[in-house]
């Protein structure tokens, strides 16, 4: 079966994990993170939908709350009259869609009944060079399930469970219905929030760069730190004199702070008897110019207080993800070599015409509804 969904890959679908040394930038994105799941417990709630607007979180839902409410101001003062209320309408009907779900892929697993859970990221990118780039994914328990390729408009499916959605899906052409929403409603969209919040979002806060250094085992692993920045887009590399290292180093992605700037890392392993040759190059829209930074040994190992501060990320974001870390726990707990799918289950997961299209919300209008086949 295919590698579960990871951290990183669910910051590629937000948009805040990309190519740092890429020609094409994404201007703007609209993205959608949501986690169902059959046992809810203190800070998970049963099903939660968050958007994200360039890597904000602009918009939630959970079964808590029973509402969409807005996650800042210029999405709260911008929303037309009604938006709330039908954006509502939609989350509560995909909620029980997503406790079905769970409930059907359980039985198509031939599992028992426990903690298991659904996640699904959707959403598209509007590029520097005018095009647009989507995508959606879905997962069950730690695991890819299915997914939609944009580019040759087919579904991906994982297993012999997900072969079972794909051909339904075939069926009823919803690749052509899925590309028409990432290549045209869902920029539409995505050009109306952003328009909403240009003021902010248009906004460009310098990073904060910070380099630390630590041997382990006869090897210096330096690290390069860049936090409460704004917009999300910045490069940073490792240079040894004037050689970049690109392939040489790891990178942490692109993650949210709590106050709506950034944070990113960068690291290498270098020889301690070397270290003086290394710089960290940072390059952000606001900044005059790239900045090299180096490390200073004297200057202290120990960024605690900088961790603290700009580290943090948004509790909103934070509550996903523990969904999505119980979601990796129960993968943990399996066999890894796959699930044991349930022969002749006439059940479908994800198979129902009326089923929604579309991510939360307003940005895809639902399936009319019809009679389940």
């Amino acid at each position: 079966m295919a590698p579960a969904l990871g951290l990183g890959l669910l910051l590629g679908l937000l948009g805040l994990l990309g190519d740092p040394g890429a020609a094409t930038k994404v201007l703007h994105s609209l993205h959608y993170l949501t986690v169902a799941v059959s046992e809810p417990s203190p800070g998970v709630p049963q099903y939660m939908s968050i958007g994200f607007v360039d890597g904000i979180p602009f918009t939630r839902y959970d079964s808590e709350r029973g509402r969409v409410e807005p996650l800042t101001q210029w999405m709260k003062d911008g929303a037309e009259p009604g938006y709330w209320d039908g954006q509502t309408q939609i989350s509560v009907r995909n909620q029980h869609l997503d406790a079905r779900n769970l409930e059907i892929a359980r039985e198509r697993y031939n599992q028992s009944r426990g903690l298991h859970t659904v996640l699904w990221a959707s959403g598209c990118d509007r590029l520097s060079d005018g095009s647009v780039r989507g995508s959606r994914r879905y997962g069950y328990d730690g695991r890819d399930f299915i997914s939609f390729d944009l580019g040759s408009g087919k579904f991906l499916a994982a297993d012999s469970a997900a072969e079972i959605t794909r051909r339904r899906w075939e069926q009823e052409d919803m690749a052509e219905r899925w590309t028409y929403y990432l290549k045209h409603e869902c920029p539409e969209w995505l050009r109306k929030y952003a328009g909403y919040g240009q003021k902010e979002l248009e906004r460009k806060e310098p990073p904060d760069v910070h380099v630390s250094g630590k041997e382990e085992y006869g090897t210096l692993i330096l690290s390069c730190h860049a936090y409460g920045f704004y917009p999300n887009t910045i490069t940073v590399s490792w240079m040894k004199e004037n050689a970049t290292l690109d392939q040489e180093m790891e990178w942490g992605g692109i993650v949210p702070n709590s106050d709506g700037t950034f944070h990113t890392w960068a690291r290498i392993e270098a020889l301690p008897e070397e270290w003086e040759q290394y710089r960290c190059k940072v390059d952000h829209p606001g900044m005059l110019e790239p900045g090299l930074f180096a490390w200073e040994p004297t200057s202290g190992r120990n960024l605690t207080m900088a961790v603290a501060v700009s580290v943090i990320a948004a509790i909103l974001i934070l509550t996903v993800l523990i969904g999505f870390g119980v979601w990796k726990l129960q993968s943990g707990r399996r066999d890894r070599s796959g699930y044991n799918v349930a022969a002749g289950r006439g059940n479908e997961w994800l198979n129902r015409r009326n089923h929604r299209l579309s991510d939360p919300w307003s940005c895809i209008r639902p399936l009319p509804s019809s009679q389940e086949s």
